[in-house]
């Protein structure tokens, strides 16, 4: 313990006090807890449990409250002031209760790792946090059900889920961000406080402020899912409800952010979120003595990745940003979005072509990320000067995904969040050859739902641009065009678990005639047909 009094002393001297320092401490353990395994009402509410429970997910250490015995302890011997306690990453965050403070501490055994987190002098940030992002407003709207935001659900197929009367009803989504500018009074959120969709509010940077009043990016955020104005913006989970999480301080970017998502994760955990949205992500710091490297963006590193993979371990989809720095030095996908079991999402305009902006994957030990893509170009929202109108970033591809997520949730209740994510990336027009830029690629919410339930779709759509007879079929299967198409046709043989059996590259003809199917056993089996931006998946069944 000598070492972290040196370090407290050093860390004094290289940030002389002026204002106030915020320090991580980590501490070894949770030995004498006042909690119980065994009595998880007394931290996690009913939902949070009914979560684990439904997807047979044990109670652990993880869950039990940072030790406050060794809290007080900190409190008693050194002049600071507790922030917020992690119980996943087992510490906590603390700031100097006065201008001018040496804070000092005895050898106490259950002390791991003391960090400055955010010295006192911090001046407005050099960074643009939300960088790639530019708002563009939209003159002339479609009198169309989802007006401009068309090309943000329908890339995904997201109408066969609404039109079923899935639009994220029962899902709770806890979007974390860095402020909700007038969220409580813009038009696009009317439904969502009428219907009591807006479950509460929680600010993990300054909990003394009105979140409604700080920066406008996680009110355009919520807008991409629970926005409900027909004819101009409906949002992919309109019927979800929503908790509104502040973890970001937009002026400045210091390490104490990552904490301060983490316990927001944690939060959203124990009040019942099934999903979390986060368009926030972090490689560089105003103190450059915390910059992480892409090394560090290997899955599991920093606190924060690691605070989301542990989100995603207790029954949740994580959804991510993957980042908007491929035009700068950077390049790569950020933090937490190379989480193991996070879904880090990048961007592609309404043609399905990568942004120009969105961050380059894999994370550093090789894995695939991004994992998906949607639209992040344009993206249609509410605007903080009160227009509808298109925003950039992967702070938007995110959100759409996540509140499609919600609705495909929504219809099967009782699939784990790993097997939702498995059928969005098996989903994915890149599942068989993904890359460094959209990962699995563009799920299809259409695809997903026969891969989570083959029988959950009907095997003759009459809205398909395309006609496959016999069904069932033997040995061959005719495929016709309802509609000129452009460009060559690639045809895809799958199992209903998504497996390629074979693939077929074929030049345009109102006609293809499959003869040379494989050998295969009685049973159903899917045929993917793409050309160009158009892709649909056909059920058939096996004679």
């Amino acid at each position: 313990m000598k070492g972290l009094v040196l370090l407290i002393f050093a860390l004094v001297l290289m940030f002389p006090a002026k204002a106030q320092n915020f320090y991580w401490i980590g501490f070894t353990d949770k030995n004498h807890s006042a909690y119980s395994l065994d009595a998880p009402e007394d931290y996690l509410s009913e939902r949070a449990i009914q979560r684990r429970e439904k997807q047979n997910i044990p109670i652990d250490s993880l869950d039990l409250p940072v030790n406050s015995i060794y809290i007080d302890s900190i409190l008693k011997v050194a002049d600071v002031e507790l922030v917020h306690a992690s119980k996943w990453l087992n510490g906590i965050t603390v700031k100097s209760r006065v201008d001018s403070v040496e804070i000092q501490f005895p050898e106490l055994a259950f002390v791991r790792e003391v960090q400055l987190t955010k010295p006192n002098r911090t001046l407005k940030s050099v960074l643009n946090k939300f960088a790639g992002e530019s708002e563009f407003e939209v003159t002339t709207i479609d009198t169309s059900y989802y007006g401009e935001s068309v090309h943000q659900v329908g890339m995904m197929e997201g109408e066969f889920l609404h039109d079923n009367g899935y639009k994220g009803e029962g899902l709770h989504i806890a979007v974390l961000d860095a402020g909700f500018y007038k969220a409580d009074e813009l038009p696009a959120f009317d439904s969502l406080w009428t219907n009591g969709q807006i479950l509460g509010t929680r600010d993990f940077v300054n909990p003394n402020s009105d979140i409604f009043a700080e920066n406008y990016h996680g009110m355009s955020v919520l807008s991409t899912m629970g926005g409900n104005m027909p004819g101009q913006l409906i949002g992919t989970a309109p019927h979800a409800k929503y908790w509104l999480l502040r973890s970001e301080d937009a002026p400045t970017e210091y390490i104490i952010e990552e904490d301060n998502w983490v316990v927001a994760a944690e939060f959203a955990d124990s009040v019942g979120a099934d999903i979390i949205n986060s368009s926030l992500g972090y490689y560089e710091f105003d103190d450059p003595s915390a910059n992480h490297t892409y090394a560090d963006m290997d899955g599991h590193t920093t606190r924060v990745t690691r605070g989301a993979n542990i989100a995603a371990s207790k029954g949740m989809l994580v959804f991510t940003s993957a980042g908007n720095e491929r035009r700068d030095p950077w390049f790569r996908i950020i933090a937490p979005s190379d989480g193991d079991k996070v879904i880090g999402v990048g961007a592609v305009d309404k043609d399905l072509q990568p942004a120009s902006f969105t961050s380059a994957g894999p994370a550093s030990d090789g894995d695939v990320k991004p994992n998906l893509a949607a639209m992040g170009v344009r993206s249609i929202a509410q605007l903080s000067s009160g227009a509808i109108g298109q925003i950039n970033g992967t702070s938007f591809s995110s959100p759409i995904l996540a509140g499609m997520a919600a609705c495909l949730w929504q219809r099967y209740p009782n699939k784990t969040a790993v097997e939702i994510k498995v059928a969005l990336q098996k989903s994915g027009d890149r599942y068989f050859s993904p890359d460094s830029l959209l990962g699995y690629g563009i799920p299809n919410m259409r695809t997903a739902s026969v891969i989570l339930d083959p029988l959950s779709v009907t095997i003759v759509d009459s809205n398909s641009n395309w006609q496959v007879y016999p069904n069932p079929f033997s040995d061959r299967i005719n495929v016709i065009t309802k509609a000129p198409v452009n460009g060559d046709i690639v045809l895809e043989w799958l199992t209903m678990d998504g497996a390629l059996v074979k693939r077929w590259n074929k030049s345009y003809s109102p006609k293809i005639e499959l003869n040379d199917i494989p050998d295969l056993s009685r049973g159903m089996y899917f045929l993917r047909i793409s050309s160009g931006k158009l892709s649909e998946t056909i059920k058939l069944s096996k004679q």
